[in-house]
């Protein structure tokens, strides 16, 4: 059977099959390093996984409204106003299956065929692939590494086109973790005012927040900018909740309504016992939160130091989420290689450590290396791409 032309465009995960990759040869016995994981390291908070336990055992396990249970709403709801000062009503949120979902549902009901979306590079690899399957068009614009690979407003304004629907910002930044400045967003924002182009804010990441760096959401900073924005969030990296699939998106009650009949559809509704859990991850301690971030921070300043030190890497220090991105374009011609994703490919099969080639985030000069993970684990990645680059350049 012939697949549908919507699915036959879509290009791989980059990120899935380096893991796969991994996977294979871990199943054949190698000492592999995986540092391609986007998602924290640490088990839910246990105080999470109680409140869906007493969930299950008072039955709250049938359907729910499409879009998402009242008292969760009521605690985003409760979030935006404690965390950036937003206001919004329950028609102006709905959760979903993750963030993931939401954004999926949003281009759904947003995009016809040919309109375009403005992506910075580098870019979350499902960004692309999930504008093109609503019929849209990703229109890259690049973010320049001597600028933290944030874009301009000029940058931005030479893009837009009459079919331009909408862009995205992405801040903290994955793969980048770099954090766009309250400054930064305004001229953006102005931007987008001016030729009415709808800002999908991708704040995911905006509790992994490091040094002296501050998440601003561009929605607080006008009463216009928060109508001229849907606000995309979740709990899988601030609260380690990948695996319960809860994200959400905030702005435009017509859009969220659109998006809810679609979900009707789709979904029916996000799992019962996994919102009970994330009402108690927004209304409970939040002390978890802070001490992942905490190990994080930690991890980073530690690993950035090492990681630096190796010949032919350069890094620009992330501000927020839990990757480094290095360039190693210089790294992998040193060591005889063409491309990035040959140096990878190298590095896994004979140093044994995992990492994800930029060219799958839009920038083939970089690798994506996640430090959601233990420490001695990362010390002893970092010493065997050191060791990998030292054997490459004494046979050069």
């Amino acid at each position: 059977m012939k697949l549908a032309k919507r699915v036959a465009s879509l290009t791989p995960s980059t990120t899935l099959a380096i893991t796969a990759k991994a996977k294979e040869l871990k199943a054949a016995g190698y000492d592999v390093i995986g540092l391609g994981a986007g998602e924290p390291d640490f088990n839910t908070p246990q105080h999470i996984i109680d409140a869906a336990v007493k969930a299950m055992n008072e039955g709250h396990t049938k359907y729910t409204p499409s879009g998402g249970l009242p008292a969760l709403k009521t605690e985003i709801i409760k979030k935006f106003a404690k965390d950036q000062q937003l206001q919004y009503e329950p028609s102006e949120i709905i959760v979903c299956v993750g963030a993931k979902h939401a954004l999926y549902t949003l281009f759904q009901v947003i995009l016809d065929e040919g309109d375009e979306v403005i992506i910075p590079t580098p870019y979350w690899v499902s960004y692309p692939e999930q504008v093109k399957l609503a019929g849209g068009v990703p229109v890259y614009v690049e973010g320049l590494e001597k600028n933290e690979f944030k874009i301009t407003p000029e940058q931005l304004k030479a893009a837009i086109t009459e079919r331009t629907k909408a862009v995205i910002i992405n801040s903290p930044s994955n793969p980048t973790g770099m954090i766009y400045t309250e400054e930064e967003l305004k001229a953006l924002g102005e931007v987008c005012l001016e030729h009415d182009i709808l800002i999908v804010s991708d704040e995911i990441y905006e509790k992994l927040v490091y040094g002296n760096a501050k998440h601003v959401s561009i929605a607080q900073l006008s009463p216009e900018l928060k109508a001229q924005t849907i606000i995309i969030n979740g709990l899988s990296k601030s609260h380690s909740m990948t695996g319960w699939r809860i994200g959400y998106a905030a702005g435009n009650k017509e859009i969220i309504k659109a998006m809810t009949d679609l979900a009707s559809h789709s979904t029916s509704n996000p799992t019962s016992i996994a919102q009970y859990a994330a009402i108690a991850a927004y209304s409970g301690p939040q002390e978890p939160v802070e001490e992942m971030r905490q190990a994080f921070e930690e991890r980073l300043n530690i690993i950035y130091e090492k990681l630096v030190q190796i010949p032919g890497f350069t890094c620009v220090k992330p501000q927020g989420a839990f990757y480094l991105f290095p360039n190693v374009r210089e790294a992998a011609r040193m060591a005889g290689y063409d491309t990035v994703d040959g140096f990878v490919a190298a590095l896994l099969e004979e140093a044994n450590v995992a990492l994800v080639p930029g060219s799958g985030f839009g920038a083939p000069d970089n690798v994506r290396l996640s430090y959601a993970t233990s420490l001695d684990v990362l010390e002893k990645a970092v010493e065997r791409i050191k060791q990998f680059m030292e054997n490459k350049l004494q046979r050069a």
